[in-house]
This record gives C-alpha cells, structure tokens and sequence, in this order.
C-alpha cells in the first residue's frame, strides 16, 4: 500500500477491489448497493464523531464510482 492510499482510503486500491468489488454482494447484487453499504457506513461513522474514518470510507465509495465510470467508457 502506498502513502497516498493509507492516506485517502486507509487501504490500498487492490485490498478495495477484493474486499468491496469482489464481494458477494457485487456478485449477487451490484456494485451500486455496495457504494450505497459504504456511504451508510460512513454515515454512522460521522454520527459516532469519527469523521477521518468517515472520509475515508467516502473516498473509497468514490473510487468504486470513478472504476465503474471507466469500464462503462472502455466498452
């Protein structure tokens, strides 16, 4: 893992691919409810003060956005 992604998402983009885009939930779902899990997720993490966490969760939401914008302009 790089400075950069300990930094903005507190994992790198391979630990996100696996564990979020690579989810059962990806598979069985979409990737759509998984950035919808996450940005809950970060919700309750503002709620409970811990805003860094919080950031960081958003930050991988919108990583998983910006791959699914790629491949819809790779097809």
């Amino acid at each position: 893992m790089t400075e950069f992604e300990k930094n903005v998402y507190g994992m790198s983009h391979a630990a996100i691919r696996v564990l979020y885009m690579e989810s059962d939930t990806a598979k069985w779902s979409s990737l759509e409810l998984v950035v919808m899990g996450i940005l809950s997720d970060a919700q309750e993490l503002m709620a409970a003060g811990h805003n860094d966490a919080a950031r960081k969760k958003m930050n991988i939401a919108k990583f998983i956005l910006s791959e699914m914008i790629d491949a819809k302009e790779s097809v």
